[in-house]
């Protein structure tokens, strides 16, 4: 048994979130990043108020580079990880984290993907909502209720979030609500990331995708589109252009990690919306969270459920 590692994704990120790790030895990672983009990155973390970060580009490059920052300090407390796993963006973190990926390489793959991603959320408009309440089923059977809606996110017992058109969205809360959906809670995004609406980010990100070398990774990372685990580096190219268009399986991925053998989980990176997701699917199994450079000694000490 032991610890896998989680990273989580676009929305957790909030201004000056930086700050913290600026005098710390770990911001070497912020430095690198700019020499792979050839701009600045520093302004994004230190000085960008929030309403600037909400965009997806400045929203990915921060979570990411915070979230690498937070790795690198706590990484050797974290003896052997049985697995790693990122929601989202976070799945990029988990390959830089992992080894399967270079920092440079996964700095110019969020970037890139952030950009498409904008790209076509302008050129398709979507929405996203939460059921809360939902199972899998019920929130696949609102979705029946229209051809332009589709589950983008199975989080956890009880949470699933669809995305779609704004009529699609629209229809499927309707029917959620007639199959007993506790509630609907719209989402403040820019668009229905992880459903067909997003095929031409798709199309713009293979190209990248087929230029970049990914290694075998020193544990293996659970892949949000089939919530398997995986260490052969060829699949990756197909997991991250499937999963633009292709709904994130995190309960799945969770219990992945359970049955890899992990009785404890470590979320690195700003926030804890994935500790909060995981006591609910994994009740029983500990959760730490590394946000800021004083949480890295926490690691080192046995953990407790809550």
């Amino acid at each position: 048994m032991g610890k896998a590692v989680i990273f989580p994704g676009q929305g957790t990120q909030h201004a000056q979130m930086g700050v913290a790790w600026r005098a710390t030895p770990s911001w070497e990672i912020v430095e690198k990043a700019e020499a792979a983009l050839g701009r600045p990155l520093a302004p994004l973390l230190l000085e960008v108020p929030d309403d600037a970060l909400a965009r997806t580009l400045e929203a990915q490059l921060t979570v990411f580079l915070q979230s690498l920052m937070a790795w690198d300090a706590c990484r050797a407390c974290v003896e052997g990880p049985v697995a790693f796993a990122g929601h989202s963006l976070g799945q990029l973190t988990a390959l830089v984290a992992s080894g399967a990926l270079t920092l440079e390489d996964g700095i110019t793959l969020v970037a890139r993907r952030a950009g498409a991603t904008q790209e076509a959320a302008d050129r398709r408009p979507g929405r996203m909502a939460a059921l809360v309440g939902a199972d899998l089923e019920q929130a696949e059977a609102a979705c029946a209720a229209h051809d332009k809606v589709w589950v983008a996110n199975d989080n956890a017992p009880g949470q699933v979030v669809i995305g779609g058109t704004a009529a699609g969205v629209e229809a499927a809360s309707e029917k959620a609500k007639e199959l007993g959906v506790r509630r609907v809670i719209p989402l403040n995004v820019g668009g229905a990331f992880h459903t067909p609406l997003f095929a031409e980010a798709r199309a713009a990100l293979e190209p990248v995708l087929a230029e970049t070398i990914f290694a075998v990774p020193v544990a293996p990372v659970v892949s949000n589109v089939d919530g398997e685990p995986h260490t052969d580096p060829s699949v990756w190219r197909t997991q991250l252009a499937d999963h633009l268009v292709s709904p994130v399986r995190w309960r799945q991925s969770l219990l992945t990690l359970a049955r890899q053998g992990a009785d404890s989980l470590i979320e690195v990176g700003p926030g804890n919306v994935l500790a909060g997701l995981a006591r609910r699917t994994l009740p029983g199994v500990p959760v730490r969270n590394v946000a800021v450079p004083a949480d890295v000694e926490t690691v080192r000490t046995p953990l407790e459920v809550h």
